[in-house]
């Protein structure tokens, strides 16, 4: 196993997120990794998630909260077109 230490930011975040794809998917949506800049994740949320009323806090209490928890880094989650 790699030491967290000698990933960078964006390899945590995209290991966090893949964590949190099967989720998505499994309710027909799924999430892609946009960029990060200055604690800010960008995604893309796409399938239902897209469309969904829900995709705030779905990003918010869910996606954002877990990487939260893993990378101190990620200040806020925000989605993209």
């Amino acid at each position: 196993m790699v030491n967290l230490m000698t990933k960078t930011i964006e390899e945590q975040i995209k290991e966090a997120l893949e964590q949190v794809r099967p989720q998505l998917q499994a309710d027909g949506g799924d999430i892609e990794y946009v960029g990060f800049d200055k604690g800010i994740v960008k995604v893309k949320l796409k399938g239902a998630c897209s469309g969904c009323p829900m995709s705030t806090m779905t990003l918010q209490w869910g996606v954002e909260n877990f990487l939260k928890k893993r990378i101190p880094e990620v200040a806020k989650v925000e989605a993209v077109q």
